[in-house]
């Protein structure tokens, strides 16, 4: 009889570890970024990915590791004489955590996940719009209306 108990608080232990993000996934992501102009992917774009956790930098096209949050991420692009990009990207819940917190303990990994950042994350590939700056603005103020691919 105890040795099926004992299977069973096992059984029981992988499915909660199964279902909490915070235990069992990285707290960080690592994203690539590309920047394109007219139709076409430009290079030696230097960008600005901050979310509420921090703040990181990096030459697009290439990669950088982000901390997961529940928070959309802001990327800020721009290369002096060439143009400028402003977006944010929003963070996504693995819905096999969200499931597995649902029925395992009844929403409370959920909320755990959610303050951590934990099972949150972004889209692993963002591609920006870059836009020539106006004579008129003076080329600093981005766009806020581009979409992140």
């Amino acid at each position: 009889m105890s040795h099926l108990i004992f299977r069973s608080a096992c059984a029981a232990l992988l499915l909660a570890l199964a279902g909490c993000a915070t235990l069992s996934d990285s707290p960080q992501q690592q994203l690539e970024v590309h920047a394109i102009l007219d139709h076409r992917e430009v290079a030696g774009i230097g960008c600005v990915l901050e979310n509420d956790v921090g703040r990181w930098f990096v030459v697009a096209p290439g990669r950088v590791t982000v901390a997961r949050s529940a928070q959309p991420l802001s990327v800020d692009c721009a290369r002096r004489g060439l143009g400028v990009a402003s977006e944010q990207v929003g963070s996504r819940f693995d819905t096999d955590k969200l499931i597995g917190n649902a029925v395992v303990s009844a929403g409370l990994g959920y909320l755990v996940d959610r303050h951590s950042g934990a099972g949150f994350s972004y889209p692993s590939t963002l591609t920006v719009r870059m836009r020539t700056p106006q004579p008129a603005d003076g080329g600093l103020a981005p766009a806020a209306d581009n979409p992140v691919f």
